[in-house]
């Protein structure tokens, strides 16, 4: 990982610890802006055909995207009710456990796959086009255990939350959904560190799918890390930026006006 893109990120860590505290009609405004966007990017990744307009609609007054499928409107509900549930975790002292991440994919898939909610897979799971072979659902249960053991020891920061990332979407427990679990869990962990959550892009996806199976086939996370690490670099500068929008302006400099 290039030094220089740690530090930037560190830097401007710095800088965003030192506008602490926020106003919270200020942060509760730009989470919902990124809670939205995370919701949008998360499910168009794995084909969900709303854009992201469509997405707030569903989201914010329940509106009926019309030529749209249902499935494509519960998994917006779902996964937003996911992200307010990881930003409520996040702020807790609650250990994130396979419990957890349980949890976390039964309530993005609640209303959209109920049958899979939560529940392991029995079942070979593949991606259509790639050579990526997942391991047996015989094992599922003690490489689960063995994450959640990971997890447990595995040191604060972003590095941490995209190998965390990778390495459940390497197990692929569920019968659907890991994707979005994997990506939910990784922006726990950077919230609960302070960080922003950050999206996978469309336009990202090719590069995204290529890192992770350049991993899963070659045991190489160098692609995959860099990806991660100019993704959160790039959302800290547009995190920054949305919040020294909303500071409050000092007031002109009246001296010498009579």
């Amino acid at each position: 990982m290039p030094e220089d893109l740690i530090q930037d990120i560190e830097r401007k860590k710095a800088q965003l610890d030192h506008l602490r505290p926020l106003s919270a009609a200020a942060l509760a405004q730009l989470q919902k802006h990124y809670d939205i966007d995370l919701t949008y990017t998360s499910n168009a990744i794995e084909g969900n055909a709303l854009s992201l307009r469509e997405t707030a609609e569903v989201i914010e007054h329940g509106i009926t995207v019309g030529g749209k499928s249902l499935r494509d409107h519960l998994e917006a509900v779902d996964h937003y009710g996911a992200v307010l549930w990881v930003r409520e975790l996040a702020a807790a002292t609650t250990p994130i456990t396979e419990t957890v991440v349980c949890e976390l994919h039964r309530r993005i898939v609640a209303r959209s796959q109920p049958a899979l909610a939560g529940v392991y897979s029995r079942l070979p799971r593949r991606i259509a086009g790639s050579p990526v072979i997942f391991p047996n659902p015989a094992r599922i249960p003690q490489l689960m255990e063995e994450f959640d053991a990971w997890l447990q020891a595995a040191a604060p920061g972003p590095a941490s939350a995209f190998d965390a990332h990778f390495r459940l979407t390497a197990i692929h427990p569920f019968g659907d959904g890991n994707g979005r679990t994997a990506r939910l869990l990784m922006n726990l962990l950077l919230i609960r560190e302070g960080y922003p959550p950050i999206a996978v892009r469309t336009e990202d996806r090719k590069a995204y799918l290529d890192a992770l199976e350049r991993g899963s086939l070659a045991d190489d996370l160098r692609p995959f890390q860099r990806l991660m690490h100019e993704r959160l670099d790039a959302t800290l500068v547009e995190y920054l930026s949305a919040l020294q929008e909303a500071l409050p302006q000092p007031a002109p400099d009246k001296i010498g006006r009579k």
